[in-house]
């Protein structure tokens, strides 16, 4: 994940509003992905001692932003989980795993969303349900939306410019 600056690059230089990742310390790195990324993992990547509010209210506190459960709460319900506040990971269905990875990525309201093989884990169904929630929160929030996946059936229903990379290098774009 050069784009998020969670992998380093061995060349050149990796530009994301008009900064070069490959030159910011790691404090900068992370303030930067703080305030300006939100990241959605393939594995869900949430705090099992934590329930999906915390989950996602911890980054924003973290943040210093003032009213962190108040948002979460918000997040939670756009993405189809305000039963599920209270409840932990373990608790949760994989599709419910990553609905709370994705309202934690929605939260900060950074202005990128990068999805790294986000749906990959899940079955077909609820994969599909998955991939209609994010269009109908695009068409509300109107981000820009990395979205990295090894299907191409998902790539062409989500979305707007496809770029195909094969070795590291983009082979097809449009």
């Amino acid at each position: 994940m050069l784009m998020g600056g969670l992998e380093q690059a061995t060349s050149g230089k990796v530009d994301v509003l008009a900064q070069d990742l490959t030159r910011l310390s790691e404090d900068s790195l992370a303030r930067f992905r703080r305030f300006h990324m939100g990241i959605v993992f393939q594995s869900f990547h949430l705090i099992p001692t934590m329930t999906a509010l915390e989950n996602v209210a911890t980054p924003l506190e973290l943040a210093g932003i003032g009213d962190a459960m108040e948002r979460a709460e918000v997040e939670l319900a756009e993405v189809g989980l305000t039963g599920r506040l209270r409840h932990y990971p373990a608790q949760l269905s994989g599709g419910m795993q990553q609905r709370v990875g994705l309202a934690r990525a929605l939260a900060t309201d950074a202005e990128i969303l990068l999805m790294d093989e986000a749906f990959s884990a899940l079955d077909p169904l609820i994969r599909t349900d998955m991939q209609g929630i994010l269009l109908g929160l695009q068409e509300e929030l109107h981000k820009t939306i990395v979205f990295i996946t090894h299907d191409l059936d998902e790539a062409l229903r989500i979305g707007d410019e496809i770029s195909i990379l094969r070795d590291g290098e983009v082979v097809q774009q449009g």
